[in-house]
């Protein structure tokens, strides 16, 4: 009984270590545009910073993971949050772009130790039967702070534009400290030698395993991951930018409309999602939802009324949240027994295309405000064309074999 309150414990704090993360990375959203309006930074700005955070993330988190395994889960969250925390301050005081840059690059740096270390504490302190619950709570965690980051700054930026990131570093701050004093560590030492002896093979690089993922029988699906991801990438990156500049909406509006829209997501996801996937299969969600956002986004350009842009960019928010488990669903499903190798290639290609997508759309933005909308709306529907030609190649292939079977007994006759 004991054991299994600590085991409650430390997954609570596992869960506010990395709410905190995700949390912090949402708060820029809603201030961006103030804060080029500050520092007297574009749009290519914008769309670097937040490519620099996707690169650092996605070049540090398999490090990250073989650092966990060979240290300790404790040691590398305690020091993934003192980084993160670093970044959140560095980023408040920041008076150039070349200091929110070191800010975001540590900032990935920090996510990529945090969350694998945080998914393998859980899964040690779990049994099989209780880990999807386990990891169930994390993702819970993941989403709860992207949903509420966002609002979070908006309303503390109404006492000053760099309060949200200095409340960000204290609480990590305040959470590694606790972490340290009262986390245990879950990774005997033994253990950790028998990890170090399982993975002392050769591992393929990441770019390796990208140059040959066109031999899975789900590269289309991957293929979709990043055009999809690359095409809201766009969206999501000048968001604020384009109604602050086009509207001129505050950091309070920007965060009311995103967090509406996440939340409604959300709520979709845990009630209506399954619904859905087994009402119409995940090819048709996808290809809906595709369609369905490039036309929003499009709208987006040609409404005015506030509660139309509300209304538009909750319909946006909505397809994307449905879009993006829809389409991890369907690899998993083509995966067969490669669930941990598809996973990792998904989390790849999602990274690639929102690293591509903001520079995109911060370069596209510096010429025109409207034209990262409309490339994106291009690619999301470009995206659409290839979900309808797969659908159609996968029936092609499923008929082939329905119809060589129903045609052997009138041979035989």
């Amino acid at each position: 009984m004991d054991l299994m309150l600590r085991n409650r414990a430390a997954l609570l704090l596992l869960m506010f270590n990395i709410f905190l993360v995700f949390t912090g990375i949402g708060l820029v959203v809603p201030i961006m545009p103030t804060y080029m309006n500050t520092l007297h930074i574009g749009g290519i700005i914008v769309g670097l910073l937040t490519a620099t955070f996707s690169v650092a993330q996605l070049i540090c988190s398999p490090i990250g993971g073989r650092i966990s395994d060979r240290l300790g889960r404790k040691k590398v969250i305690i020091v993934g949050m003192a980084i993160f925390a670093v970044s959140e301050f560095l980023f408040g005081i920041a008076n150039a772009p070349w200091l929110l840059f070191v800010s975001r690059i540590l900032g990935g740096i920090g996510a990529a130790l945090i969350m694998p270390a945080v998914m393998a504490y859980t899964a040690d302190i779990t049994s099989d039967e209780e880990r999807a619950k386990g990891m169930g709570f994390i993702n819970a965690a993941i989403t709860t702070g992207f949903i509420i980051g966002p609002g979070i700054g908006g309303f503390l930026a109404e006492f000053g534009i760099r309060v949200p990131f200095f409340a960000a570093g204290f609480a990590a701050l305040i959470s590694g400290v606790v972490t340290l004093l009262v986390l245990p560590e879950s990774l005997s030492l033994e253990r950790r030698a028998e990890i170090a002896a399982a993975s002392a093979g050769k591992r393929d690089s990441l770019l390796k395993q990208l140059a040959t993922s066109y031999k899975t029988p789900y590269f289309l699906s991957l293929v979709i991951v990043f055009v999809s991801a690359f095409g809201l990438a766009n969206y999501e990156t000048v968001f604020g930018l384009f109604v602050d500049h086009k509207f001129g909406f505050t950091a309070r509006d920007i965060a009311v409309i995103i967090t509406f829209g996440s939340i409604a997501g959300a709520v979709v996801q845990a009630t209506f999602f399954g619904w859905l996937l087994n009402r119409f299969g995940e090819q048709r969600v996808i290809s809906i939802c595709l369609a369905v956002a490039a036309v929003f986004v499009l709208m987006t350009l040609l409404v005015h009324p506030y509660w139309l842009i509300v209304t538009v960019t909750f319909i946006v928010f909505l397809a994307i949240d449905i879009l993006r488990p829809a389409i991890g669903t369907q690899i998993s499903r083509r995966a067969g027994d490669q669930q941990g190798f598809a996973a990792g290639l998904n989390s790849a290609y999602s990274s690639l295309g929102n690293i591509a997508g903001p520079i995109v759309a911060g370069a596209l933005f510096d010429v025109n405000i409207n034209y990262p909308y409309v490339s994106a709306a291009i690619v999301l529907f470009l995206c659409f064309l290839l979900v309808l030609l797969a659908g159609r190649r996968d029936r092609e292939l499923n008929d082939g074999p329905a119809a060589a079977a129903q045609a052997q007994p009138a041979e035989r006759v």
